[in-house]
């Protein structure tokens, strides 16, 4: 299990706990609690269900990974001052934000980047997701109208005003 807190200027207790192993986790979603049905020949329904949660699931799954690969980049790729890379959520869940950059953790004094993960095959990230995490940006303590945009995609982006980030960059931060 890991424990993880939300990157901001104010403390918080808004602990989250999760599995902290892909594998499973990925056992624990899709394929324990559909034993009895994959026994008895109907694993084509579990399969069916992968396939529908599949994105959503995907999506949460590469979050750690893609926060270790942004840690990993070398300079110039995020702004100067960013130590950590963490998220940014509260009770209810409104806002939440993917990626918030910020110079020490939890508790930061300043908060270098926000950003979204738009990890789509066919969807790269565009206006609405540009003016959702602005949007967002405005209720993260410790971020400004100043406070740059980063956006990690897998098929590019189709708006100025973001820094975007692909597969490219996030495995070469693991070569060195």
């Amino acid at each position: 299990m890991e424990a993880t807190l939300p990157l901001s200027t104010r403390p918080s207790r808004e602990t989250r706990y999760a599995v902290a192993d892909p594998y499973l986790r990925f056992w624990l979603a899709f394929l324990d609690p559909y034993l009895a049905e994959i026994e008895r020949g109907r694993g084509d329904l579990t399969l069916t269900r992968i396939h529908s949660f599949w994105t959503s699931w995907r999506g949460r799954a590469v979050e750690p990974v893609i926060r270790e690969s942004l840690r990993r980049l070398p300079p110039g790729h995020l702004p100067f001052e960013t130590s950590v890379v963490g998220g940014y959520w509260t009770r209810t869940n409104d806002p939440e934000i993917d990626l918030v950059g910020g110079d020490r953790s939890p508790v930061a004094k300043r908060i270098t980047f926000v950003g979204s993960v738009k990890w789509l095959e066919n969807g790269a990230f565009d206006g609405h997701d540009l003016a959702r995490l602005l949007h967002h940006r405005a209720q993260l303590p410790g971020a400004d109208d100043h406070t740059p945009v980063v956006a990690v995609v897998r098929s590019g982006r189709a708006v100025d005003g973001v820094t975007a980030i692909g597969p490219a960059e996030l495995l070469a931060a693991w070569r060195d």
